[in-house]
Formats: structure tokens, C-alpha cells, sequence
């Protein structure tokens, strides 16, 4: 809505939007841009003067303030841009508008203010020669009625200047109520358009305050988003020397895989030697003297046998923890990347949120 000047006799009468131009002093050809941005256009009536004034203010500058006079015309140079010359700011003015509805709007509204100021013009010019006319009357009205007297001895010639002085004014009267009745329906309708223009003034500031609000919660629900990516990108950081070690853990794993093939292997080595003393001492009975020292060595193999096999238990054992943490470790990772996966969902849809919020403001 645009801000009434402070002129209290001043009511807005048409309000629209548009970009502002001035035709440049130095050329009289190119255009300059008034204002930077789409602004509030007016067409304001003075009631105490009778007259009306185009304005538009950029903030606290004022960029038009033209007064209406019949003389001036404005020009649709293009479907979109309209123009008009003011001889008292000695300048052109141009408005660039969002569509071709506003600019002939815009137009109607210029061409009935015009010929609302002829009219205040030409009722003021009337007004003046009435003016006149009764004050020459006054001072001719004792010579003449003298003049008469001395020459007609009548008041024939009185009466016949007196009837059409009185019926001037009767029309004059007729036409000043006629003006006066339409101006106060004008004023009415001007307070009922100021009146819904302030009321939604109004709107527009509240809407304006709840959207100020409405940024400034998303942006502490920004911040605090912004603060839990950074500890979810710490504990990113966390699980991936956690990774690390789960590979170096893997190499570890795989170090005692093969190290527990080669113990099967020279298990097996070991049961086959067994399996052949074992055929030796059955097959030749006269070594009996050679079998105890092979039942010794077959003890020895045993014993080392049962070392072995309890070494292999305890590598097994060793790979099934490790196996079984590195099941942990994968569970704990898993979980923390469907956890991080709906952080970053719903990341996504907060800034979605925001560049809807920025593209309706």
C-alpha cells in the first residue's frame, strides 16, 4: 500500500504498481529508471483545491509528484508502458506496467482525472467571471438607474438588465449543487477505498510480521540442523576409524585363516606318519625292541598332536570372536547409516521447506 503524503486534505482515489522512468534531461530521449523496483503509483484529490496529483514514493524519496492539468495527455507507447509530459517538474515521465490490464486502467483513470480537472477549471473560471460581472453591475448600478431616471423618468430599462443577471446566477447555483452533490459521492467512495486500502495495509503488515516469525523459527531450526550435521559428520568420522580398524582386523583374521590351514595341514602330515608307524609295528613283529621307541615318539607326536589341536582350538576360538565383533562392528555401522540416511531425509525436506518459504516471500 502506498504511504499517504502528509497533505491530511489529500485522499487516494486509484493505486497501482509499476516501475518508474524519467526521460534523461541531457538526451530527452533515453529513459532512466526512478525507481529500482516495482513501486505504489497514486492518483490522489485535493478537496480544498479541486485539483489532483500523481504520486510515488521510493522508500522516502519522492519520485512523482505531477499535478494533473487538462493540457497534459498520456501515451500508450507499447502494450505494457504508458508516458506523460509535465511542463511545471520539466520532465517525462514513464511507467512500465506487469500487464496491459493495469496500463489501460491506468490510462482510463489519467483520461477521467483530466477532464475532471477541466471541469474544476473551467467551474473556476466561471466562478471568477460571475465574480466580475456583479462587481461591475454594482458600481454601474446608481449611474444608470440615475442615467434612466434623468432620461426615461421610468424603471423600464432597470428591470430589463435585471432579469437576465438573475437567471445567469440561477443556472450557476443549479450547476454548483449538481458539482457538489457528485463531489461528496466522490468523497465517499474515496473513503470507503481508503478505508480498504488501510484495512489492507493491515493484513499485510500481520502477514508481513508472521513471515518474519515464521523465518526466524527456521532459522533456529536451521541452526540446530546444522549443529546435529556436525556431530553426525563426527560420528561419521568416528565409524570410519572404526572401518579402519575392522580392516586391520580382517588382515588379522585372515593372517590366522592361513595359519590354521598350515596346522591342519601338518596335522594331517603328522596323522599320516602316525598311520604308517602304526602299520610298521603290526606288520613286523621282530621290531619290538624298535617299537617301543617308535611308541615313544608315538606318544611325543600325540602329546604334540594334542598341543596342536588345542593351539587350532584356540585360533578357532580367536576367529569366532573376531567374527562375531566384526558382526557386531557391521550391526552397529548398518544401524548408524539408516539413522544418518533419515537425518539427511529429513534435512532435505526442512530445505525444501525454505525454498518454498523464500520464493513465496
Amino acid at each position: 500500500i502506498s504511504p499517504v503524503p502528509p497533505y491530511s486534505r489529500e485522499q487516494p482515489i486509484f493505486t497501482t504498481r509499476a516501475h518508474v522512468f524519467q526521460i534523461d534531461p541531457s538526451t530527452k530521449k533515453n529513459w532512466v529508471p526512478a525507481s529500482k523496483q516495482a513501486v505504489t503509483v497514486s492518483y490522489f484529490y485535493d478537496s480544498t483545491r479541486n485539483s489532483y496529483r500523481i504520486i510515488s514514493v521510493d522508500g522516502a524519496k519522492v519520485i512523482i509528484n505531477s499535478t494533473i492539468t487538462p493540457n497534459m495527455t498520456f501515451t500508450k507507447t507499447s502494450q505494457k508502458f504508458g508516458q506523460w509530459a509535465d511542463s511545471r517538474a520539466n520532465t517525462v515521465f514513464g511507467l512500465g506496467f506487469p500487464s496491459e490490464q493495469q496500463l489501460t486502467k491506468f490510462a482510463e483513470k489519467f483520461q477521467e482525472v483530466k477532464e475532471a480537472a477541466k471541469l474544476a477549471r473551467d467551474r473556476s473560471q466561471e466562478k471568477i467571471e460571475t465574480s466580475s460581472n456583479h462587481s461591475q453591475e454594482s458600481g454601474r448600478e446608481t449611474p444608470s438607474s440615475t442615467r434612466a431616471s434623468s432620461v426615461n423618468g421610468t424603471d423600464d430599462e432597470k428591470a430589463s438588465h435585471g432579469g437576465p443577471a438573475e437567471a445567469h446566477l440561477k443556472s450557476e447555483n443549479d450547476k454548483l449543487k449538481i458539482a457538489l452533490a457528485q463531489s461528496s459521492t466522490n468523497v465517499k467512495k474515496w473513503e470507503t477505498e481508503l478505508q480498504t486500502l488501510r484495512e489492507s495495509n493491515a493484513r499485510l503488515t500481520t502477514a508481513l510480521q508472521e513471515s518474519a516469525a515464521s523465518i526466524e523459527h527456521w532459522k533456529k531450526q536451521f541452526s540446530a540442523c546444522k549443529e546435529e550435521n556436525d556431530q553426525l559428520r563426527s560420528k561419521i568420522e568416528e565409524l570410519e576409524e572404526q572401518c579402519s580398524e575392522i580392516n586391520k582386523e580382517k588382515e588379522r583374521n585372515a593372517q590366522l585363516s592361513r595359519r590354521l590351514q598350515e596346522l591342519e595341514t601338518e596335522l594331517q602330515d603328522k596323522e599320516l606318519e602316525l598311520e604308517e608307524l602304526r602299520k610298521q609295528g603290526e606288520i613286523i613283529p621282530q621290531l619290538m625292541s624298535e617299537c617301543e621307541s617308535v611308541s615313544q615318539q608315538l606318544q611325543a607326536a600325540e602329546k604334540k598332536n594334542k598341543d596342536l589341536e588345542e593351539k587350532v582350538r584356540t585360533l578357532r576360538t580367536e576367529v569366532e570372536e573376531s567374527k562375531h565383533r566384526q558382526t557386531n562392528l557391521k550391526t552397529e555401522l548398518k544401524n548408524f547409516l539408516d539413522v544418518l540416511d533419515g537425518k539427511i531425509d529429513e534435512l532435505h525436506d526442512f530445505r525444501q521447506g525454505l525454498s518454498k518459504l523464500g520464493v513465496d516471500n
